[in-house]
């Protein structure tokens, strides 16, 4: 006789595997483990609703309309008849069911035995899903259904149910309600196992619900307050455990003690400074190259996140900082995110330098043989002072004589590993400089980059005029091209950019091929040349076409936003933006700074249809009223909360974020912040016995631990 045994989990334990709750099992746990990533009771327990039903609330079914807009809704009717309709894969099971206002149906297209066996005609159900409409009727499909008996029997834990974050294969085996479920059966086995690392003076000094609580509310809410808390809480615990990474790593830095020294200001700065400048340095330059300078004398590494707008001079501060380890005998290397980017700076660093014996290379992924042995041996014998690259940089077989200074261009273009990987070229890491053209609030920055030093040029060069900005409709394109024509007259040429290189079925916004014919047709040759460049041409003819736009062979280049770094003509002056309503402010404001890069007067024209959202609107209103790249900033994270600073939800960080945004919420960013420095500051090592909780909550979210990506940004 075989006796059956049952597993008891361990109710301190939220590591167990998630098979031992009940109603899951090893085939469910293998789908939720390959889905969604959730192994573990803990796992399970931070998988958090994204949204809440009130499950308290009945429709009657002449109320849900098409108009009403309702994602799900729960009624009460009975079952009037049941029909099949289809053969083979189409075959669906069909239920008419009724209540005292109107008729609806319910259809089933896979599980339908299973299904069929639990109806009864006659009977009265509480059925949940979401609604459809079809030939004006009420319709869902695969809804979950339980006799009015059991709905009134069974207690439910709240009267909010989650809906979960899921996938189309966890969907179909687990319904709406079957996390929800999962979530259950989950609790009672964790719920005594739950230690707070916060201790209660801590909790009570930042208003924190204690995390059994935060925990039970959120998947349980007791009420839309108490639901905030808990959401409140848990964002706190997450930023917390990532601020407690971030500073210590950053401590770490400035203690080590191991950065190259520059204590020389040496022929190539002053040569360079006395005879090869081109405009006399503004305050802000001048200032953040005598930040970057303090850094390199200290002893400690330099990781420093340079902002400023498009213009504003940060390749001359880059410059001037990589001839500092010039003069100090160390190699520097800039890498920039294009190969048009990366061969812009190599021109622009050459012109600079003119005369002055230092040597500069380029290495890219399109290098030709020579090149690219150039920039090779020359590293490694020491020859090459400067190496301007793309990616290419971080190859195995590129390997420098005294790598000094890193100069990282558009950072939120590489990967942070990308990243990493330049530092270990040399045995000790080099000084690292990080420059973003993408204004961040300056708050937002020395949080969100807790372990970097910012710096912040915010004034433009001499001479250079702000941008005119303009927003017009379809109907003044008539004006826009008279406009166009003018300032070609007057010599200047005329970016044109478009969100979609084909047209698009569903959205219906201007693209390129159409506008590059119909600019063709309005502006013919041979009185005017028109070139074309967009990512998915060879770099043979996207170069070709940049090469006529900067050397004025054509007036007008008609582009995607692939020209939104990389392109310096100073004698373009006007910026069209098709369809700027599809565009952010961060891309809209960075594609405008490709004009005004001269001494004449430039426009940047945002063209939109006649219909606009709200945020839209908002957005080119904000553009018209200022050429601030920093108040834009702030305006987006209004706008849109996360906005794209960095282009993920984690804002290019290697932490596993559940709930907390780090963009959004920022004031809880900030507090905790403050939090960690205090705790540090008391405790670098998290060793006392009462923040044991906080260091198992720090390598939570230590991110990767292969490498240390405190000194790479």
């Amino acid at each position: 006789m075989s006796r059956k045994t049952s597993y008891i989990c361990p109710v301190d334990r939220l590591d167990n595997d998630i098979k031992y709750v009940p109603g899951v099992g090893e085939a469910r746990a293998k789908l939720l483990d390959r889905e969604l990533g959730i192994r573990t009771l803990g796992d399970m327990l931070r998988h958090y609703p994204f949204r809440y039903i009130d499950r308290t609330r009945i429709y009657r079914i002449a109320e849900i309309t098409d108009a009403a807009g309702l994602a799900y809704v729960q009624l009460r009717a009975r079952v009037m008849g049941v029909a099949y309709a289809g053969e083979g894969r189409r075959r669906r099971f069909t239920v008419s069911v009724q209540d005292a206002t109107g008729t609806a149906e319910l259809v089933w297209f896979q599980g339908i035995k299973w299904i069929e066996k639990r109806i009864e005609k006659g009977r009265e159900y509480l059925i949940f899903g979401r609604p459809g409409f079809y030939r004006g009727m009420l319709s869902m499909a695969h809804p979950e259904l339980e006799t009015v008996e059991q709905a009134l029997s069974r207690k439910p834990e709240s009267g909010m149910q989650g809906i979960y974050p899921s996938t189309e294969k966890l969907s179909n085996q687990l319904g709406t309600k079957g996390m929800y479920q999962i979530v259950c059966k989950l609790w009672p086995l964790v719920r005594d196992g739950i230690e707070d690392p916060l201790a209660e003076s801590f909790r009570a000094r930042y208003g924190l619900l204690p995390l059994r609580e935060a925990y039970y509310n959120i998947h349980f809410p007791q009420s839309q307050e108490l639901l905030r808390q808990a959401q409140y809480r848990l964002k706190f615990d997450e930023l917390l455990g990532v601020q407690l990474n971030i500073q210590a790593r950053r401590t770490a830095r400035l203690t080590r003690q191991d950065g190259f020294l520059f204590p020389k200001v040496g022929e190539a700065f002053n040569t360079f400074y006395r005879e090869q400048l081109p405009f006399p340095l503004t305050g802000a330059q001048k200032r953040v190259i005598r930040e970057i300078r303090q850094d390199t004398v200290t002893g400690f590494q330099m990781n420093r996140l340079l902002q400023g707008d498009v213009g504003s001079g940060k390749t001359l501060v880059a410059l001037m900082s990589m001839l500092l380890a010039v003069d100090n005998g160390f190699q520097a290397c800039m890498m920039a995110p294009t190969e048009i980017l990366a061969r812009q700076h190599l021109a622009t660093i050459r012109r600079m330098l003119g005369p002055m014996a230092v040597r500069v290379a380029i290495l890219t992924g399109a290098s030709k043989t020579a090149e690219r042995r150039e920039a090779l041996e020359g590293i490694a014998s020491g020859e090459v002072q400067l190496l301007i690259g793309t990616h290419a940089l971080i190859e195995d077989r590129v390997q420098f004589a005294n790598l000094g200074l890193v100069v990282i261009d558009e950072q939120h273009r590489f990967g942070v590993e990308q990243r990493a990987r330049l530092w270990t070229k040399n045995a000790r890491p080099p000084h690292i400089l990080v420059m973003t053209a993408t204004p961040i609030p300056r708050t937002l920055a020395m949080t969100l980059y807790g372990d970097l030093d910012v710096s912040v040029i915010d004034e433009l060069p001499p001479g250079r005029h702000p941008i005119r900005t303009f927003h017009y409709t379809d109907a003044a394109r008539l004006k826009l091209f008279g406009f166009m024509r003018q300032q070609i007259r007057q010599g200047r040429q005329v970016y044109v950019v478009y969100p979609l290189i084909k047209e698009s079925e569903a959205m219906d916004y201007k693209d390129l091929t159409d506008g590059y014919e119909a600019i063709s047709r309005d502006f013919p040759l041979p009185e005017y040349v028109t070139a074309i460049c967009h990512g998915k041409m060879k770099p043979a003819d996207k170069e070709e076409s940049m090469r006529q736009f900067k050397e004025g062979e054509a007036q007008i280049l008609v582009a995607t936003s692939v020209i939104e770094v990389g392109v310096d003509v100073p004698n373009a002056t006007v910026m069209v933006i098709e369809s700027a309503e599809r565009f952010g402010l961060s891309q809209l404001h960075q594609l405008r700074g490709r004009v005004g890069r001269g001494a004449e007067q430039s426009y940047c024209i945002l063209m939109s249809g006649e219909k606009l959202s709200r945020e839209a609107r908002a957005r080119l209103d904000a553009m018209c009223e200022t050429n601030d790249g920093f108040r834009l900033a702030e305006l987006d994270l209004k706008l849109r909360g996360a906005g794209d600073i960095n282009g993920t939800q984690q804002s290019g960080m290697a932490f596993d974020l559940k709930i907390a945004n780090p963009t959004a919420d920022v004031q809880i960013l900030t507090l905790t912040r403050e939090a960690a420095g205090e705790l540090l500051a008391d405790d670098p090592q998290l060793s006392r016995p009462e923040h044991r909780g906080l260091e198992v909550l720090r390598r939570r979210y230590a991110g990767r631990d292969e490498i240390d990506f405190s000194r790479i940004s």
